[in-house]
């Protein structure tokens, strides 16, 4: 079915209808928030239940979360409010009525100036909070020069640098009118005339320069005007333009005095943040599992956070043995008997040094070191936490992983037996699974499970059965014990996929314009039609629950669907700031500090009055820690929104995650294992754009340093690898 380029315009006071399928396509009922002309989300639309398709209550972070799932027994932060509520901003199109006719001096203007200051709307009109200005006076297709598929920018963020200016006079808007008229950026869009009427600490030294000195003939608003009093020359008034040019071009400098616009946010300082976490746990029971999630998602909020793994040590020094000497360790079952006094020292010291090399690491500056080990033993566990408590400044927590599903055993052991680990490599898979399990049973004669009889009630620990169906925690104090505890208690292991999509290609897409709140280009609407038979031909008849964020073109694109579908806040769109609603070309034009900022370090860089990446990841953090608790979920998003969440599942780096190719109209499908992530990618045959903007490359001049040879692992390195069970294969 051929669907139109993009809405109609919505009618007289109907705020929502922007977001509903085209005329031609059959009504389908889809969660979002509304939104006015503008793309701004109205106070109500944020906190109604009417708006969505089910309650969200907050979390931690600050997102929104959809309510708990009757099969699975959920854990809430409590709510919390991260940004305290501002008032409504009045903007100088505020002063309209509902009929659009201006009250005062203000209506000897007539319509003609009514419809100019419509089309000037504030950008400061909206907040990421949802404040709107006294006007909600729909808009009609005569103030949009550019059609009804023209959108302004979302909002500016909040913040000390970003202040409404004081009201005008009628004569100041004429003047202001006229300037705009005669200055060189007469032609140029809604949202930079607004930009330089009411945010001039955002405006950047080139976008004042192109604007030429009128732009700037209502700087001395609350005051008697020139163009009011008749007392100033022509002469006097140019320079008092300049003079304000001057004020407001230095005060847009890049640098100390506006240290969150427009420039690279400096990394957290988690320095202090210094914790031991102690596995504990029979093996085959998930410890390295829960390792590496651990470890994943704290490297995602930005710890540094390794895994010392004794297993791993154990195996580095025996090929370090056999290389050197070709005597091979024996480490079957009986190595690890405890009537095996030889082997019994020779465990404890290694487990003693992997400590040991855990402490030295924090000590320079890690965050959390993760012991994993057995630990299975009282006396054990009181030896090292008599070591820790020695070292000044450093924590210690205990993370006990208790299974006693035999099915979840099995599998288990079938991996570690198949995962090609060296202590089975001259063994049959029968008689590698036969010692594996005398392996067990060993350890299992002497195993102790943490606070049995209230012996370790002292110590902090956490205590997880079957990877989520049951947690108990003691003894955790403290704000990263406590993202630990709730983390883990997000868990489970029950078979599920994560879908990822984009939204279809978008009007802004097409003109290369980035942010807003645009409608879906036809080509938008063609996969909005075709991602049903899509997401079937991937899930099947699983269930599953679609996740799409506020802004229109998402909720466009998951129309079609029928599954239940929730609204999220938290999955709105990186947030540019001043250059939303602006071509790249514009930005590097009118913003070039900030162009070559960003391309310095794409991850840092905070948009003037916007966000960075790195602020997206906050942000993101009640999406992450609800997905690890659901099971089929399809997230309907954005380029941003998806390479975040992509980088999380895969564990990708930092430096690489702002420039992830996430195509239009492609379904990832990502299915989690011990080891990450198996994906699959599911192509709609339908055109879009390609949006993808890489590194910039390095200059002809630059000197590229040479290869790195390669080098033989370390024993401390080895230590930091995953286990062969946590490997993907043929890794």
């Amino acid at each position: 079915m051929s669907a139109p380029a993009g809405n109609p315009p919505p009618a007289q006071g109907d705020s929502a209808a922007a977001a509903a399928p085209p005329p031609s396509s059959p009504a389908h009922s889809f969660s979002r928030l509304s939104t006015n002309e503008d793309g701004g989300v109205p106070p109500a639309a944020a906190t109604s239940p009417s708006h969505v398709s089910a309650a969200v209550p907050t979390t931690a972070s600050g997102g929104s979360a959809p309510s708990a799932s009757p099969s699975r027994a959920k854990v809430r932060a409590p709510s919390r409010q991260t940004t305290a509520p501002s008032p409504p901003v009045l903007s100088p199109t505020s002063r309209t009525s509902s009929s659009g006719a201006l009250p005062g001096d203000a209506a000897a203007a007539g319509e003609t100036t009514a419809a100019r200051l419509s089309r000037n709307r504030s950008l400061r009109q909206h907040h990421p909070g949802g404040s709107l200005s006294a006007s909600h006076s729909p808009a009609s297709p005569e103030m949009h020069p550019a059609g009804p598929h023209s959108h302004g920018p979302r909002h500016l963020s909040l913040s000390s640098h970003s202040r409404p200016a004081p009201q005008p006079s009628g004569a100041e808007r004429d003047l202001w009118e006229s300037n705009v008229a005669s200055s060189n950026l007469a032609s140029s869009s809604d949202g930079l005339q607004a930009l330089l009427r009411d945010h001039p600490e955002l405006v950047s030294s080139s976008l004042a320069a192109a604007a030429g000195s009128k732009w700037s003939g209502v700087q001395s608003r609350g005051t008697q005007s020139g163009a009011a009093s008749g007392n100033t020359t022509p002469a006097a008034e140019e320079e008092e333009e300049g003079e304000e040019l001057k004020r407001m071009s230095a005060s847009t400098t890049l640098g100390p005095q506006n240290p969150n616009l427009g420039s690279a946010g400096a990394p957290p300082d988690y320095s202090e943040a210094k914790i031991v976490v102690a596995m504990v746990g029979l093996p085959a029971r998930g410890k390295s599992y829960l390792s590496n999630k651990l470890m994943r998602y704290l490297r995602w909020l930005e710890y540094d956070v390794r895994v010392f793994n004794v297993g791993q040590m154990r195996r580095a020094l025996a090929k370090a043995k056999l290389k050197e000497s070709g005597v091979r360790e024996d480490h079957t079952a009986t190595f690890f008997d405890h009537n095996n006094p030889t082997a019994f020292k020779l465990r404890t010291q290694m487990a003693e040094e992997c400590l040991e090399q855990l402490i030295g690491w924090l000590k320079r500056g890690g965050n959390v070191g993760i012991h994993d080990a057995t630990n299975s033993s009282i006396s054990r566990r009181k030896a090292i936490a008599e070591r820790v408590a020695k070292e000044p400044g450093l924590k210690l927590v205990f993370l006990e992983s208790v299974c006693t599903d035999p099915a979840v055993i099995a599998a288990n052991i079938a991996v570690k037996v198949s995962s090609g680990d060296p202590d089975y490599a001259s063994m049959s898979p029968e008689a590698a699974k036969a010692d594996f399990l005398n392996r067990i049973k060993n350890y299992e004669a002497n195993y102790e499970t943490v606070d049995a009889d209230g012996e370790e009630k002292h110590l902090a620990y956490c205590k997880i059965l079957d990877v989520g169906r049951s947690v108990v925690v003691n003894g955790f104090s403290g704000y990263l014990e406590s993202r630990i505890a709730f983390f883990l208690m997000n868990l489970h292991l029950t078979p599920r996929n994560i879908y990822l999509s984009r939204h279809g290609e978008s009007q802004f897409n097409v003109e290369g314009k980035i942010g807003g709140d645009a409608n879906l280009s036809e080509r938008g609407w063609k996969y909005a039609e075709a991602l049903p038979q899509l997401v079937k031909d991937a899930v099947g008849d699983a269930p599953l629950t679609v996740w799409h964020s506020t802004l229109k073109r998402t909720g466009q694109t998951s129309s079609h669907l029928e599954y239940p579908k929730l609204a999220w806040k938290s999955l709105d769109e990186l947030d540019a700031g001043v250059c939303d609603g602006m071509t790249y070309e514009e930005i590097e034009k009118y913003y070039p500090e900030d162009a070559e900022a960003r391309d310095e370090d794409k991850f840092m860089y905070r948009y003037r009055g916007g966000e960075s990446y790195r602020d997206v990841v906050v942000r993101l953090e009640p999406i992450i820690m609800e997905l690890e608790r659901q099971e089929n979920i399809l997230i309907v998003a954005h380029q941003a929104i998806i390479r975040c969440l992509y980088a999380y599942l895969h564990a990708l780096a930092q430096d690489d995650l702002p420039y992830l190719k996430i195509p239009l109209h492609t379904l990832i499908c990502l299915t989690p294992r011990a080891y990450g992530c198996d994906e699959k990618r599911y192509k709609a045959p339908i055109e879009a754009v390609d949006t993808h903007r890489g590194r910039v490359t390095a200059r002809d001049t630059d000197v590229q340093a040479p290869p790195a040879p390669a080098k033989e692992q370390t024993i401390e390195e080895a230590m930091n690898a995953p286990p062969p069970s946590q490997r993907r294969p043929g890794a």
